[in-house]
């Protein structure tokens, strides 16, 4: 069950329109498991016969029959191109959201506090590719900052704002990087390492996003372990099992070689097709060379694959 407002006309009027969208994303959602959604299948929204469109321009969408924010949005950005606007997660695991221009009484910037000041949830559409969004939902304004014009949102795990109250402050910190992580984090970095690849593998050329991961080259443990799509590689599962186990590495120069053992060893047809035949190819590499991996990254896991297997 979703969230509600209080319980006057309008409120309930508002807590309706907010759960039909919520069902309305689960819905396309589930016609698209662990996928992103277009922006043209988003804006098909309705709510009582009328057309209304969750997503816009200006990144904060509030309704004319709404007093506070429905929905915020994070355009996309091309890799290596400055994004104008710089929302970005801090610390303790909030989403920092930047105001709409920096007038702290725009229109839209009051229908966040507003949104804030009546906690209730939205909807946070995060761009992958150019009109593909990730949604991610319920969000909650929890706060804001006017000296640094933004504003702080919380990802509700179960529906509900973090209770503060109940936790330490270090517990409510932990809780919601590790929200943040699962829900925003890696499914952003899933969704732009698929895109980056076509949603193909990067070794065996497998095209069945169900069967295909975003592999990081170093391990988000690391320092340099950032989930940014020249620290990924689309592979299927079976290669992503070899890679993070060090039976397969890749070179700076994006080879792939096999761990000697194993191209020693004699298996079935899986073993030959699925992993030996896969030494001293190449990867097959992104359109966009912003979006390949980065070569240090590469250096770097590739002397760990050296170590591993006694090259």
């Amino acid at each position: 069950m979703w969230p509600q407002t209080p319980s006057d006309d309008q409120g309930l009027h508002q807590a309706s329109l907010r759960t039909a969208l919520f069902r309305h994303l689960d819905k396309l959602l589930s016609a698209s498991p662990g996928e992103t959604l277009r922006s043209e299948a988003i804006n098909t929204f309705r709510f009582h016969g009328q057309l209304i469109r969750p997503i816009v321009q200006t990144g904060i969408r509030k309704p004319k029959s709404m007093d506070a924010a429905l929905t915020i949005r994070t355009t996309f950005t091309p890799i290596g191109k400055e994004p104008p606007y710089q929302d970005s997660t801090d610390g303790p695991g909030l989403i920092l959201y930047k105001y709409r221009g920096l007038d702290p009484l725009h229109p839209d910037n009051q229908a966040l506090r507003t949104a804030m000041e009546k906690r209730v949830p939205l909807a946070y559409f995060v761009g992958i590719a150019s009109g593909r969004y990730l949604p991610v939902y319920p969000v909650y304004v929890v706060g804001e900052d006017s000296h640094k014009h933004e504003f702080l949102v919380e990802i509700a795990a179960d529906g509900e704002i973090t209770n503060w109250e109940s936790r330490t402050l270090d517990q409510s910190r932990r809780y919601s990087e590790a929200v943040v992580k699962v829900r925003l984090h890696q499914p952003v970095f899933r969704a732009r390492v698929m895109d980056a690849y076509s949603s193909t593998c990067a070794m065996c050329h497998l095209r069945h996003p169900e069967l295909l991961d975003a592999a990081h080259i170093l391990p988000d443990t690391h320092l340099r372990g950032q989930p940014v799509v020249p620290n990924g590689i689309a592979l299927c599962k079976l290669h992503h099992a070899a890679f993070d186990r060090n039976f397969i590495g890749v070179r700076p120069d994006y080879s792939i070689v096999v761990r000697q053992s194993l191209i020693d060893e004699t298996d079935g047809p899986t073993l030959l097709h699925g992993i030996q035949e896969m030494q001293d190819k190449r990867l097959v590499l992104p359109k966009a060379k912003a979006a390949r991996p980065d070569p240090e990254r590469l250096e770097e896991r590739f002397q760990e694959f050296c170590e591993a297997s006694g090259a």
